[in-house]
């Protein structure tokens, strides 16, 4: 019997909060979960001062792992333990100290055990700042964190 719509959000839900409440580094960031779906996710990080770099702009590898989470999120939304294969980054615009930035992950293709998954990464005028591209490997048979949860 395939899973209701809701069975579906209940469980993007449990897989985000599972992958979300150990994840020290997107925490520190100050990275928040705006919404997650089967397959998608945005996550939103206001740019703070220590995260610029000797341009006075948002470094990229912060832009690049704001991306990275919300492909994480959004590929680990079907309670499949999931991984990143590989990924990619162009870098279209700066963002700059105080900037609210938001990465909206959705998936493009699935085959076998792999995805490709596109982020968007937006400033708070919706200008687009970054492009990211991620290859998704399903770990087979085993279960996600998301089953711990009730």
């Amino acid at each position: 019997m395939k899973p209701s719509a809701n069975d579906r959000q209940v469980l993007a839900e449990r897989a985000a909060k599972a992958l979300f409440d150990p994840d020290r580094t997107s925490q520190g960031l100050g990275m928040r979960i705006i919404s997650i779906a089967p397959l998608t996710c945005t996550v939103a990080m206001k740019v703070r001062a220590d995260m610029t770099n000797g341009h006075a702009i948002c470094h990229g590898g912060v832009v690049f792992t704001l991306a990275d989470s919300a492909f994480a999120f959004a590929c680990n939304s079907e309670g499949e333990a999931t991984v990143a294969a590989s990924a990619s980054i162009d870098f279209l615009a700066s963002a700059r100290e105080g900037d609210e930035l938001t990465a909206t992950a959705r998936e493009l293709w699935r085959g076998g055990r792999s995805g490709i998954y596109e982020v968007t990464v937006t400033n708070q005028t919706g200008a687009t700042i970054a492009l990211f591209r991620g290859r998704s490997h399903r770990l087979g048979n085993r279960p996600s964190k998301a089953q711990e949860f009730p």
